[in-house]
C-alpha cells in the first residue's frame, strides 16, 4: 500500500518542531547541512550533517578544486538537495566560501550545484568576515573586540563593537594553508603567520595604546580548542560556545597545543581526528594573533557565518530581543510551560526575591520559565534533568555563572537545597544563594493556586517591617494550607526574616 500524506500533516517535522529554515554552507574543509526551527533570533538546530570533502586541500598547489573532492561534495550535496525536499523546506540558502571562491574551476562546481537545483551564493572574503561577525553578535549583543573566524582556506577577521562591524579583512591563513608556514620550528612558523597579519593591516598591538577587548573565536577548530582547554581544566559544562579565558591562559593553551603532537591529540575525547590534526597549526596561529592584537580576553563562539546569515534577515525589532529569553521561551512553550504564565510569576515574586547583586531580571524570568518547565517533568527524574538543561543545552547570552544561577533557582523551585558540585563551581555561594531565593519565592507562587491566574490576582507576596509577608485576599483564604506554610518558612529562613500570612478585604489588594 502506498504511503499516504493526511491535509495538514507537516511531513518536515523533525522531533516535535517544524523546521524553517535551512543552510548550506560549502567550506573548504567541510560541506555541511543545518536545518533550524524554533525562534530565529535563538534558532533551535534540527539537523546538522557535514561532509569532510576539503574541497580546498590542492588549491594552495594548482589552483583548483580537486575531482576527487567535488564528487564526494557534491555526492552529499544531492543528499542534502533530497532530504530538503522530503522536508518540505523550501526556505534554503546555499553559500560558499574560500575553497570555491579562489579556485580557477570554482564556476564549473557552482554550474553543476546549479543542476542539482540548488542556487549556490558564493561570498567574498569580506561579506564572509562580515557575517561570521554578524553571527557573534547575535550571540554576543554586547561584543566588544575582534572575531577571528577561522576556516579551512581562510581566516577572517572584524573589529566589532555596539552591534556595528568594522575592519574587515580575509586572509589566506585557512587550516588547509597553515602548513605552508611550518618551513622551521615553531617560532620560524609564529614569524611568519605574524609577518602574515601584518601585512593583512593587523598591527594593532603595536599601534594601539589600549587594549583591543576581546577576541572571539569562530570555526571547528577553535571549537576543538576550547573543548581540549574545558578538558584539562575539569571544567563542569561541556559546550563550549561562550567558554570565556583571559590572554594569559589563552596563551598557555596555545603553548600547550603548540608543542603537541597531532597524534596525542587524536585520543582526546569529542575531538576528531581532523581537528586534531589542524590544533598544533591553529596553536601557532593563536600565538600569533594573540601577540599582535593584544586582547584582554579570548572567549569561543559557536555562532558565526551561518547564525550571521539568519540574524542578517531578522528585522530590527527581533534583532534586538534578548537571545536568552528568546531561546527559553520556545524551549518552555513547547514543553507546555507558557512564558506568559512564567512572567506573571516573576513579577509577583519580585518584591520578595528580586535579582540584586549577582543576577539579573532578565536571569531570573530565564529561571522562572525553566522551573515551570521542569515541573512537566516525571519526578523521579525531574531534577537532574533540568538541572542539565541549564548547564548543558546551548543556550545564547549566559556564561556559567549564570547557568549555575539557573540551575540552583530550578533546584530550590524543587526544594532540593543541597546543589551538585558541579553547579556549586561555577558561581560563588553568595550568587548562589541569590538564585536560591528565586527558586523558593516560585515555588510559593506555583504551590499557591496551581499556577492559576486568579490565584497571583488576589495575593500579594514582600518584605514589610522586616518580614516576609503574604497577603491574601478573604475570598480566597482557604488557599492558605499548610504546603503555603512550609513554604514561606523556608523562604523567610534564607532571607533570615519572620514570616506571616495576612488575610485582607479584596478591595485591600488593589
Amino acid at each position: 500500500m502506498p504511503y499516504s500524506r493526511r491535509r495538514g500533516d507537516h511531513a518536515g517535522t523533525i522531533a516535535g518542531s517544524r523546521p524553517e529554515r535551512a543552510i548550506i554552507d560549502i567550506g573548504s574543509n567541510t560541506v555541511r547541512l543545518v536545518v533550524y526551527g524554533g525562534t530565529m533570533r535563538a534558532p533551535t538546530v534540527l539537523l546538522n550533517e557535514k561532509v569532510t570533502a576539503k574541497l580546498g586541500r590542492e588549491i594552495a598547489a594548482t589552483g583548483r578544486l580537486a575531482d576527487e573532492a567535488m564528487a564526494l561534495a557534491l555526492r552529499g550535496l544531492k543528499r542534502f538537495a533530497l532530504l530538503l525536499a522530503d522536508l518540505r523546506i523550501s526556505d534554503i540558502e546555499t553559500v560558499a566560501t574560500a575553497a570555491v571562491r579562489d579556485a580557477a574551476n570554482g564556476p564549473e562546481f557552482v554550474e553543476e550545484l546549479r543542476s542539482i537545483g540548488l542556487n549556490p551564493r558564493v561570498i567574498s572574503g569580506e561579506e564572509e568576515a562580515l557575517l561570521s561577525a554578524h553571527g557573534v553578535i547575535g550571540a554576543f549583543p554586547d561584543a566588544r573586540g575582534i572575531v577571528a573566524d577561522l576556516g579551512g582556506g581562510s581566516l577572517e577577521l572584524v573589529r566589532v563593537s555596539g552591534g556595528m562591524t568594522d575592519s574587515a579583512s580575509t586572509l589566506p591563513l585557512g587550516t588547509l594553508r597553515l602548513p605552508d608556514h611550518r618551513t622551521g620550528g615553531r617560532a620560524e612558523m609564529r614569524k611568519s603567520l605574524d609577518k602574515a597579519i601584518r601585512k593583512g593591516g593587523w598591527d594593532l598591538a603595536a599601534n594601539t595604546p589600549v587594549a583591543n577587548g576581546t577576541l572571539y573565536l569562530v570555526g571547528g577548530t577553535w571549537r576543538a580548542m576550547a573543548v581540549f582547554a574545558m578538558a584539562a581544566r575539569a571544567y563542569p559544562l561541556s559546550d563550549p560556545h561562550g567558554l570565556e579565558i583571559d590572554a594569559a591562559a589563552a596563551l598557555e593553551l596555545a603553548a600547550t597545543l603548540a608543542g603537541s603532537e597531532s597524534d596525542t591529540i587524536k585520543g582526546r575525547e569529542r575531538i576528531s581526528s581532523m581537528r586534531a590534526e589542524k590544533l598544533p597549526d591553529a596553536a601557532v596561529l593563536l600565538e600569533a594573533l594573540l601577540a599582535r592584537l593584544a586582547p584582554e580576553k579570548v572567549v569561543f563562539s559557536s555562532w558565526g557565518l551561518r547564525e550571521g546569515l539568519l540574524y542578517d534577515r531578522l528585522p530590527a525589532h527581533t534583532r534586538a530581543g534578548d537571545p536568552l529569553l528568546a531561546g527559553v521561551a520556545a524551549f518552555a512553550r513547547q514543553r507546555g510551560a507558557s512564558p506568559t504564565v512564567a512572567t506573571r510569576m516573576a513579577a509577583w515574586t519580585l518584591d520578595a526575591a528580586p535579582a540584586r547583586e549577582h543576577g539579573s531580571e532578565r536571569l531570573r524570568l530565564a529561571a522562572t520559565m525553566l522551573a515551570l518547565s521542569a515541573m512537566q517533568i516525571e519526578p523521579n527524574i525531574r531534577l537532574p534533568q533540568a538541572i542539565n538543561w541549564a548547564l548543558h543545552k546551548r543556550w545564547i547570552g549566559i556564561d556559567g555563572k549564570g547557568r549555575a544561577m539557573l540551575a540552583a533557582a530550578i533546584s530550590a523551585n524543587g526544594n532540593q537545597l543541597n546543589l551538585p558540585a558541579r553547579v556549586r563551581a561555577l558561581a560563588s555561594e553568595e550568587a548562589l544563594e541569590e538564585a536560591v531565593r528565586w527558586g523558593l519565592a516560585l515555588r510559593i507562587a506555583r504551590r499557591l493556586g496551581a499556577q492559576s491566574r486568579r490565584s497571583l490576582e488576589v495575593s500579594r507576596l514582600g518584605i514589610e517591617d522586616g518580614a516576609l509577608v503574604l497577603k491574601l485576599a478573604e475570598s480566597h483564604a482557604a488557599l492558605l494550607g499548610q504546603p503555603t506554610e512550609k513554604d514561606m518558612k523556608l523562604l523567610a529562613g534564607r532571607l533570615g526574616l519572620a514570616w506571616r500570612v495576612d488575610i485582607v478585604p479584596d478591595a485591600g489588594l488593589v
